[in-house]
């Protein structure tokens, strides 16, 4: 199986197991090795008191993304540290996008950038993770 072919296969089975990102209606879009897309419509139920999308809720989708990427390549991989810049709001109705990429590894640690964007292509959020990797893959 070509490297493209597991990372789809490894989220086709991931995916159904992430209840949370069910729950808060994000989708996945595109799938590579080390590279994710997802998308999340901001509804009524996500405003803060501030009437814009929680922080912690694009912190989600970010997360998500940076997960998805880190176990495309079949090791079962966990985020060790990560950070979010928030850089404007989102509101209701905005469809983000998270997109994740890889954008280094050394053994068992890989970093990824993560670009939250709203449907007009303006920046929300620029989040940076660092996985590790544990015994064992997803497809064996």
């Amino acid at each position: 199986m070509n490297k493209q072919a597991l990372a789809e296969e490894i989220l086709r089975r991931f995916a159904p197991l992430d209840r949370a990102s069910r729950f808060l209606g994000m989708r996945l879009l595109e799938v590579r090795p080390g590279h994710i897309r997802m998308s999340m419509r901001v509804t009524e139920d996500m405003l803060n008191a501030q009437q814009v999308c929680h922080g912690g809720l694009t912190f989600s989708l970010a997360d998500t993304s940076f997960g998805y990427a880190c176990n495309s390549h079949n090791e079962r991989a966990f985020a060790a540290s990560c950070s979010i810049e928030f850089l404007a709001p989102a509101h209701v109705g905005d469809e983000l996008t998270a997109e994740a990429n890889e954008v280094g590894y050394a053994g068992r640690t890989r970093v990824y950038d993560v670009r939250v964007t709203n449907q007009r292509g303006e920046l929300i959020a620029l989040f940076r993770g660092k996985s590790t990797t544990v015994k064992g893959g997803w497809i064996e």
